[in-house]
C-alpha cells in the first residue's frame, strides 16, 4: 500500500508542480486558461489509506529534543492540527488568546526553491481551537524568539510581496524552507527521540534513514487521533482540520473510533434505567403487569 500511495503523491506532485507554472502564464496573459482545469484532464486519486499517529509519548518526546527554538512546531503542530506549512506561516496576529483560537490565514510554500506565502490547502482560511497549553507555550515562546517581519512573495513565486510577522524564522531571521528544516532540524529530533537510527559515520549532514511515516504531518495524525477517541464531533474535527467534508475526515480518521458502537449502547441503556439492564420475568408476581 505505502508504495501504491508514493507513486500517486509523485504523480500528482509532478501534475501539481506543472499546473503551478501554467497558472502563471495563465497570469502573465501568456496563456488564456489552464489547460490543467479541463475535465479531460484525470488526476490520479490519492487512496484514502489509513493514517497512522503516533503515541502521545513519542510527541512530547520530540518535543522535548528537539531544538528549542522549534519546539513550537511540535506543540501547535500535534495541540492543534496545523498542517506544516501552516506553522511555518503563523503569525502573532492569528492568536486569538481571549478566545481560545488561532486563525489559520496563510502557509509558506515553494516552487523550485522559492519561497512564498499562500492561502492554506484549499484556498480557505479557517479558525482553530487553541487549547491552554498550547497558549501558554507560545506566549513562553514570543517572549524567548521575538516574531521577526518577513517578506514574501504572495499566491506565486513571482506574486507581489507582502510582509508578516512570523512566530517561527530561521536563526537568520528568514521563513522556513520545508525541506531544509526537515533534513536539519526534524530528522535530528526524531534520531534523539530514538525513531530513526542515528547518523551512520561519514554520512553527510543531510543523509538519514528515511522516515515516510514519521514526517512532520505525523503530529497532525496524532492530533485527529486525540480528538476523536476522546469523543469530539467529526464535523467540527474537520471544520478545524481545514477538510472541505466530514466525509474525507473520516475516510482518514474513522478508525481512531474504536468505542463508537459501543457508545450509542450505553446511552440506550441510561435512558432505559436498571429496566434496560436486567430481564424482566413477566410471570412474576412482583413483576409489572400490562396494562
Amino acid at each position: 500500500m505505502e508504495s501504491t500511495v508514493s507513486s500517486v503523491d509523485y504523480q500528482r506532485g509532478i501534475l501539481s508542480e506543472f499546473s503551478s507554472i501554467l497558472e502563471a502564464a495563465v497570469d502573465d496573459k501568456r496563456l488564456a486558461r489552464n489547460p490543467m482545469h479541463a475535465k479531460s484532464v484525470r488526476w490520479p486519486k490519492a487512496p484514502q489509506e489509513r493514517r497512522g499517529a503516533w503515541p502521545l509519548e513519542t510527541a512530547l518526546r520530540v518535543r522535548d529534543v528537539i531544538s528549542h527554538r522549534n519546539r513550537i512546531a511540535v506543540v501547535v503542530g500535534r495541540g492543534c492540527g496545523l498542517r506544516q506549512g501552516e506553522v511555518f506561516g503563523l503569525s502573532p496576529e492569528d492568536i486569538d488568546y481571549a478566545r481560545g483560537v488561532l486563525h489559520v490565514r496563510r502557509q509558506v510554500q515553494v516552487i523550485g526553491g522559492r519561497l512564498y506565502f499562500a492561502l492554506p490547502k484549499g484556498k480557505k482560511t479557517r479558525t482553530v481551537d487553541m487549547p491552554f497549553s498550547v497558549a501558554e507555550e507560545l506566549k513562553r515562546h514570543v517572549e524567548a524568539f521575538a516574531p521577526v517581519e518577513v517578506e514574501l512573495p504572495w499566491g506565486k513565486p513571482e506574486g507581489q510581496a507582502r510582509k508578516f510577522s512570523l512566530l517561527l524564522t530561521t536563526r537568520f531571521s528568514n521563513a522556513i524552507a520545508v525541506n531544509t528544516w526537515n533534513t536539519y532540524t526534524w530528522k535530528p529530533a526524531l534520531a534523539a527521540a530514538g525513531i530513526i537510527p542515528p547518523r551512520a559515520d561519514g554520512a553527510k549532514p543531510w543523509q538519514w534513514a528515511a522516515a515516510p511515516q514519521d514526517g512532520f504531518h505525523v503530529l497532525r495524525h496524532t492530533y485527529a487521533s486525540i480528538m476523536l477517541e476522546a469523543g469530539e464531533s467529526v464535523v467540527t474535527l474537520a471544520r478545524w482540520l481545514g477538510h472541505s467534508s466530514p466525509a474525507i475526515t473520516l475516510g482518514y480518521y474513522a478508525h481512531f473510533m474504536p468505542e463508537a458502537g459501543s457508545r450509542g449502547r450505553t446511552a440506550i441503556e441510561g435512558l432505559l434505567g436498571e429496566r434496560g439492564d436486567r430481564h424482566v420475568d413477566r410471570n412474576s408476581p412482583n413483576s409489572p403487569q400490562p396494562r
